[in-house]
């Protein structure tokens, strides 16, 4: 039985976040439930972020965060972001910003945009090689290197509708629960047997985290 993508999931402590990375994305906020429910952002095949409401507002770096393609800043600082590297001093092809709630981002340059912009999603990871491949191995993919970067990536990863799921390598250890993660479909016995533990049991779904601490949200296979 493989693992298949979901969604992602993204902490929020007000609603004005969904609204900004909706527009940021290209993509469509639908309302929740109800008083309190943040709702979730939909992009061109469906369900991509899940809003979820937190009292606890950001404390350390985002181990996983997004990346965008854009045609100018402008359009995010005046949404509420703020530039926190440009790109002259990160030295690559992107300049490192803020959301407003203060959750780190890149945005990388284009002449031409598409019009949905979520380009990557990029996790900090102590050992990005075993992470990707313990990953990859799950969504029945291959995990990639170019053989002279540090960082390993997967792409068509089956539900994932942006482009490359991307592990670098970073000194530091997790420290705390990631204010993005994703979600996926699958078997919970099987994840813990490849290495995965449970966190937490929800009358719909199973909180695990991956061998680097990285949690997901499990839910059972479509029939």
């Amino acid at each position: 039985m493989s693992t298949s993508w979901l969604c992602l999931c993204m902490d929020v402590t007000g609603p004005e976040l969904g609204r900004f990375w909706a527009d940021a994305i290209g993509a469509t906020l639908k309302p929740g439930r109800g008083d309190g429910d943040p709702g979730s952002i939909h992009g061109p095949d469906g369900l991509l972020i899940e809003l979820e409401p937190v009292e606890q507002e950001k404390t350390v770096k985002h181990r996983v965060h997004l990346d965008l393609h854009v045609a100018g800043l402008d359009e995010l600082t005046d949404a509420g972001a703020t530039v926190l590297h440009p790109q002259s001093e990160t030295g690559f092809a992107w300049t490192v910003l803020q959301d407003p709630e203060g959750g780190e981002f890149c945005a990388f340059m284009r002449e031409e945009p598409p019009a949905f912009r979520l380009y990557e999603v990029i996790v900090d990871a102590r050992d990005p090689e075993a992470t990707a491949r313990w990953w990859a191995e799950r969504f029945g993919v291959e995990a990639q290197n170019d053989g002279d970067s540090p960082w390993w990536w997967m792409d068509q990863v089956p539900g994932m509708s942006f482009e490359n799921l991307v592990f670098v390598p970073v000194p530091e250890p997790k420290t705390v629960k990631n204010r993005v993660h994703w979600d996926v479909r699958g078997d919970v016995a099987e994840l813990e047997r490849a290495g995965a533990r449970v966190l937490w049991e929800m009358p719909r779904w199973v909180t695990m985290a991956d061998p680097e601490g990285n949690e997901f949200c499990v839910f059972p296979p479509e029939h």
